[in-house]
This record gives structure tokens, sequence and C-alpha cells, in this order.
């Protein structure tokens, strides 16, 4: 049994889409989600799905070795950041070498880094759109594995849809989300079956 950890900060309607597409199954399973936000709507997802769901504070991922030391002892053979907005630690990166993947909602390596996440991501794809005008422009998903630094790890999977005239920021994420949803729990099968 593939065991998969998902990281995330929020709604978690991806983690969902990873959750229902291993549901059931006894090749590969999510074991735990965890969040950096104990408000956020994926611990109430998960507990649905009867999945563990602990949220943790900044200490206990950077300061101490409490996210640590539960991913050691869950050993996953695939950690998926799935909308976690924090920088992952390389000490945790360190003992699970090209096994933690995150998705980015655009083309990198346009549009990352620092402060590049959700909503701004799509509001720098509509400003670009609107100042090249008449020029065919793309927004997209980037899957890719986690380093130190934002959005800098090896593409694993690119998916491209067309930024349109008539797009605003808003339809421009519901374009990516949908690609996200179509996409993220393939690339983790294959990911998690050496198929990639």
């Amino acid at each position: 049994m593939k065991r998969i950890v998902i990281f995330a900060s929020g709604n978690g309607t991806n983690a969902q889409r990873i959750i229902d597409h291993f549901k059931g199954r006894t090749d590969a399973q999510v074991v735990q989600v965890l969040t950096n936000n104990k408000d956020a709507k994926v611990l109430e997802r998960a507990n649905k799905s009867k999945i563990s769901a602990l949220s943790f504070n900044r200490s206990a991922l950077y300061d101490t070795d409490h996210v640590a030391l539960l991913l050691q002892a869950i050993q996953p053979d695939l950690i998926v950041l799935a909308g976690f907005l924090w920088l992952f630690p390389e000490k945790i990166i360190n003992l699970f070498p090209d096994q933690i993947i995150n998705i980015h909602p655009a083309l990198l390596p346009d549009f990352g880094g620092k402060g590049m996440y959700g909503k701004h991501v799509h509001e720098a794809v509509y400003a670009f759109a609107k100042a090249h005008k008449g020029k065919k422009t793309y927004t997209g998903i980037t899957i890719h594995k986690v380093t130190p630094e934002y959005d800098k790890g090896t593409y694993l999977f690119q998916e491209k849809v067309v930024v349109t005239e008539e797009d605003t920021p808003e339809t421009i994420a519901q374009k990516v989300h949908q690609l996200e949803y179509e996409h993220f729990p393939v690339v983790i099968e294959k990911m998690l079956f050496d198929k990639l």
C-alpha cells in the first residue's frame, strides 16, 4: 500500500480530489492531512473522509522536529503540497528526497516565487494578458518537485489553457482549477507507480 500525506492551507478542493481518487483502493491511499491553519476547511474534508487530520503551528514545522517526526512515523511514499502556502523546510526535504511534490497555478517559471499563490497568480496572469492584448496568452498548472526555494524544483507535468480577452482573474482561476482537478490526482498516481 502506497501512503500519501497531503499538506494544505485552506479550502482543500485539490486535497478532496486526491482523497476521492484513491478512496477505497488497496494499492494507494491518503493516510494523513496536515495543515498550518487550524480553521482550514481541509480539516473538515479529511474528517468527513475518515482520514487523520492535524493542524500545526510555525514552531512545529520550523523550530522543532514535531512535523518531521510525525512524517517519519508515517513513512509516506509521497508528500503532496496541495495549496500549502509556507516554504517547506529543508530538513524535511532532506528526509524525503524526491518524494515531495507541489502544484503551482501557472506555467512556471513565469508567475512563480514568494508571494505568488492563489489569486495573486491569476491577477498577475490577467495583467500580463491585458498588457499583451492581441497576442495569444496562456496560463495553466505546473506540478514540480519541492526544493528549499519556492517553485524551483524539477517540473514533472505542465498543462496549459488559453487566456482570452473576455477572461477576468476569477475566470482564469476557474480554468486553472479545472486543470488541477483533472491532472493532479493522475500525476500523483503515476509518480507513486513509477510511470512518470
